[in-house]
């Protein structure tokens, strides 16, 4: 396994005394992509947050780069190289693309070199060059899901949190979608993936961890995505 950007140690999350994630360990590889399914309330939202500095472990730990993030502010972890795409993916409708964009600028740790990354997102993603003076809110889903990865990625994360990026997406628009990332990851971005469309999870990531109940109960690799019974049975928790 590459170098690890990512290890996160007997994690248990709790909400109002409740847990939501219990004694999870996993790791994430420089340049690898991991991925993480498994039904609504499984724990995979809150472990991202988690890693953001959003919510606090109640027990265990989360290291990047082998450093540990507790008690460090999102804005900090920001500006460690963390980025954080989130589900809907929280655009601001009001503003235009390109201010939408920008916004990505903000967590960057050098503004060296933002105009290349500018254009290299507009490049991956066209819509944010062909709609920068059109206001957000107008664009499509799926355009919508690409701008939210372009800003997150002008930010030039050293890794990349990615929460439901095809949800409420036409199959076709995923596809792109997913492409798209193909790219992002042969640039060397790290990426850990929250997935519901478990067969699009596990056949892009280098391997996909099963959370049930808060707990992780399989690890599925890329050879398994063609075994839609073993997916399902795994997306459920049995």
């Amino acid at each position: 396994m590459p170098d690890a950007m990512l290890q996160i140690r007997d994690l248990e999350l709790r909400y109002a005394g409740v847990p939501a994630v219990r004694g999870l360990t996993l790791e994430v590889g420089r340049g690898e992509v991991v991925g993480l399914v498994g039904p609504n309330g499984a724990g995979k939202s809150s472990t991202l947050l988690a890693i953001m500095g959003m919510v606090p472990p109640y027990r265990g730990e989360i290291l990047l780069e082998g450093r540990p993030l507790a008690g460090r502010k999102t804005e900090a972890i920001v500006r460690s190289g963390v980025a954080l795409v989130p589900e809907r993916r929280h655009i601001f409708p009001e503003l235009t693309v390109e201010e939408n964009l920008r916004l990505g600028l903000v967590g960057r740790r050098s503004r060296d070199g933002a105009s290349d990354d500018l254009d290299r997102v507009a490049a991956l993603f066209p819509v944010v060059r062909d709609a920068r003076h059109r206001a957000a809110g107008v664009l499509s889903g799926g355009q919508q899901q690409q701008l939210a990865i372009a800003r997150a990625l002008v930010a030039r994360p050293d890794l990349l949190l990615l929460d439901e990026p095809s949800l409420g997406l036409a199959p076709a628009v995923v596809d792109g979608v997913f492409e798209a990332l193909a790219e992002v990851r042969a640039g060397g971005v790290t990426i850990l993936l929250v997935e519901q469309r478990a067969q699009f999870a596990v056949g892009f990531a280098d391997r996909t961890h099963v959370l049930a109940n808060g707990e992780l109960r399989l690890t599925l690799s890329p050879a398994d995505a063609g075994d839609s019974e073993r997916i399902t049975a795994a997306y459920f928790g049995a």
